[in-house]
C-alpha cells in the first residue's frame, strides 16, 4: 500500500519537497497530497516585489504547475484551509468539508508578515485586517496594488530598513514613484550592519532617489485619502509622512499556530530534530520558515546555540531535499536505511546582500566590534583563540565602504557598499572560512579601474547561487550544454529561482561562453 504523504502548505519550500517526492509518486510508492490556501500553485515570494514594479511576470514566478502535478498523480488542494490536525486518528479536517488522512504529516506553512500595532491596524497576527492603502506585499494580490502605484507615479511609504522594504523603495523609485523609508534606528539594517556601513547604505539610498527617514517611531496610520485609503503615517513626535500607499516591512513570524493547536512543541517555530521530525511525534516534520531545529537533547552542543528559523529560501530547499530521501526510503520499507542517513547538516551564517541597480551591499557575520574598540577586539581571547582584527576603509563621497573583521586571519565577518568585486570575492573567502591576505588593500584593488574587466571573483567552482548551492562551473556545463537564458540555465540547474541575485553573475557566464565562442 502507497505511503499517504500530506503537505500542508505550498510556497517554494513546499514545491521544492513536491518536486523531489514525483518519482515516488509516479511509481507507486507514495500517495501525496499536497495543501495550499492561496488559488494559486506555488510561486517564488521572494520575487512578489519585482513583479510589484513591472520587472518580472507572475508566470516567470512559478515555482510549480497544479495541472501537471495533478496528472503525476499528485492531489493538489489550492484555496483550501486546514482547520485542524487529528493527531490520534491521523487525520487533517479541511475547510471544503474533507478529512484526509495521513501517514507521514509534512508542515510547510512558512511564515506570515508582522502587523505593527499602530492606531488604524488590526494587529491580530492570525487575521490581520488592512485597510486600503496598506500592503504587507507577502502575495500576488499585494504586488498588484503595488503595481498600480508604481505605475500611477504615486507616494509610497515603505515602514522597514530590512533588505526586502530596501529593494522594494529601491525599486519602486527607479520605476518612477516617490518612496520613503522609515525606520527606527540610526540607520537601515541596523540588526545587520555597524555604523560606518549603515552611514554610507543610507547615503547611498539617497542618491538613489529613495527619501530615508531614521530614528522614526511610528504611532498609527491616517486613512483620508480618496475611498479612506492611507494618506499619511504618524511619528510619535508628532509629524506624519505623508502617502497614497504604505508596505509595512516589518518581519515575518513563523505559522506555528496548526501545530500549536494538536499539542506540537513550538517555540519561535515549530520545534524538529535534526531528522525535521516534531518533538515526541516522528510521523510529523517540519520545514522552512515554520521549522526550527532544536532536538530535545539537552547535552547536544549544536542546539544549545541554535536560531529561529532563517526566515531565507536556500536553507529550506536544503530540508525540503533531505527529507523527500528520508521519506522516500521509508516509504520503500527501509527503515534503517532512513535512520542511518546522515543528519542534515547545520546551516552556515547567512550571507545578506542587497539587490538593486546601481547599490550593492553585501553583510556577513559580526562586525560590530571597532578598530579602536578593545573590549570587542579581545572578546573570545581567554580561551586561547586569538584576538580580533578590524580592517576599515571609507569613502563616503563615493558610497563606498569596506570592513574586514578576522581572527587569526581568518574572516569572521564583512560588510561591503559600493564595492561589488571586492563583496564577492570577501563572500567567497567567508564562506569557505579562509584566509585573507596579509595586505588586505589587495581586495580593495579589486574594484579599481585596472580590474573593471576582470569581473570580479574569477574561480569556477564559486557558488553564484547561493540560494539553490548552484556552482558556477555546473552553470557553465548547462550553457556550454545549450542554455542561453537566465531562464533555461534556472530550469536545467535551478540556480536563479531564488531571491534573483544572482541573475547577473548567469548573465555573465553566458556571455563569456559565448564571446569565447565567437572568437
Amino acid at each position: 500500500m502507497s505511503e499517504r504523504i500530506v503537505v500542508v502548505g505550498f510556497g517554494p519550500v513546499a514545491a521544492r519537497l513536491v518536486d523531489e517526492l514525483l518519482p515516488a509518486v509516479r511509481s507507486g510508492l507514495a500517495h501525496l497530497t499536497v495543501i495550499g490556501e492561496e488559488a494559486d500553485a506555488a510561486y517564488n515570494r521572494v520575487l512578489v516585489a519585482d513583479l510589484g514594479v513591472g520587472r518580472t511576470t507572475a508566470e516567470a514566478l512559478a515555482l510549480a504547475d497544479a495541472a501537471a502535478l495533478i496528472a503525476d498523480g499528485v492531489d493538489v488542494r489550492l484555496g483550501v484551509r486546514v482547520r485542524r490536525v487529528d493527531r490520534a486518528r491521523q487525520r487533517l479536517v479541511l475547510s471544503d468539508g474533507t478529512s484526509p488522512g495521513y501517514d507521514r504529516l509534512v508542515f510547510a506553512t512558512g511564515s506570515r508578515p508582522v502587523i505593527p500595532n499602530l492606531t488604524g491596524l488590526n494587529p491580530d497576527p492570525a487575521a490581520p485586517v488592512l485597510p486600503a492603502g496598506v500592503t504587507a506585499l507577502r502575495d500576488l494580490a499585494d504586488a498588484s496594488v503595488l503595481r498600480e502605484a508604481v505605475a500611477g507615479g504615486k507616494r509610497v511609504v515603505v515602514l522597514g530598513g530590512g533588505v526586502l522594504g530596501l529593494e522594494t523603495a529601491l525599486a519602486a523609485a527607479e520605476e518612477g514613484a516617490t518612496v520613503t523609508v522609515v525606520h527606527n534606528g540610526p540607520h537601515p539594517l541596523g540588526r545587520n550592519i555597524d555604523r560606518g556601513g549603515g552611514a554610507v547604505l543610507a547615503a547611498s539610498l539617497r542618491d538613489c532617489g529613495v527619501r530615508v527617514a531614521g530614528n522614526a517611531r511610528s504611532t498609527g496610520v491616517e486613512h483620508n485619502g480618496p475611498d479612506g485609503g492611507f494618506s499619511a503615517l504618524l511619528l510619535d513626535d508628532g509629524s506624519a509622512i505623508d502617502g497614497e500607499l504604505l508596505v509595512l516591512s516589518c518581519g515575518v513570524r513563523p505559522r506555528t499556530e496548526l501545530a500549536e493547536g494538536c499539542g506540537l512543541s513550538t517555540a519561535a517555530g515549530i520545534l524538529v530534530d535534526h531528522k525535521l521530525r516534531s518533538h515526541h511525534e516522528p510521523h510529523i516534520f517540519a520545514i522552512g520558515d515554520c521549522a526550527e531545529v532544536r532536538c530535545p537533547d539537552p547535552h547536544c552542543l549544536e542546539c544549545r546555540t541554535a536560531r529561529g528559523p532563517s526566515g531565507l529560501v536556500g536553507p529550506g530547499w536544503r530540508q525540503a531535499e533531505w527529507l523527500a530521501e528520508y521519506l522516500v526510503l521509508l516509504a520503500s520499507g527501509s527503515p534503517s536505511e532512513a535512520e542511518s542517513l546522515p543528519e542534515l547538516a547545520a546551516e552556515q551564517p547567512g550571507v545578506i546582500v542587497l539587490k538593486a541597480r546601481g547599490l550593492n551591499m553585501a553583510v556577513a557575520g559580526d562586525v560590530s566590534a571597532e578598530p579602536w574598540d578593545e573590549e570587542a577586539l579581545t572578546a573570545g581571547a581567554s580561551d586561547g583563540r586569538a584576538r580580533r582584527q578590524i580592517a576599515q576603509w571609507a569613502d563616503p563621497e563615493h558610497g563606498r565602504y569596506v570592513k574586514m573583521t578576522t581572527r587569526a586571519g581568518v574572516l569572521e565577518g564583512l560588510v561591503a557598499v559600493g564595492m561589488p568585486r571586492t563583496a564577492a570575492e570577501l563572500v567567497q573567502l567567508f564562506e569557505r572560512g579562509a584566509e585573507l591576505p596579509a595586505d588586505r588593500s589587495l581586495l580593495l584593488r579589486l574594484d579599481g579601474p585596472d580590474q573593471a574587466s576582470t569581473g570580479g571573483a574569477t574561480d569556477p567552482e564559486r557558488t553564484v547561487c547561493r540560494c539553490a548551492g548552484v556552482s558556477g562551473t555546473k552553470i557553465a556545463a548547462a550553457v556550454a550544454g545549450g542554455c542561453g537564458t537566465v531562464a533555461e540555465v534556472s530550469g536545467a540547474t535551478r540556480a536563479g529561482t531564488g531571491c534573483g541575485g544572482c541573475h547577473d553573475d548567469i548573465k555573465g557566464i553566458i556571455e563569456k561562453h559565448f564571446q569565447g565562442a565567437v572568437a
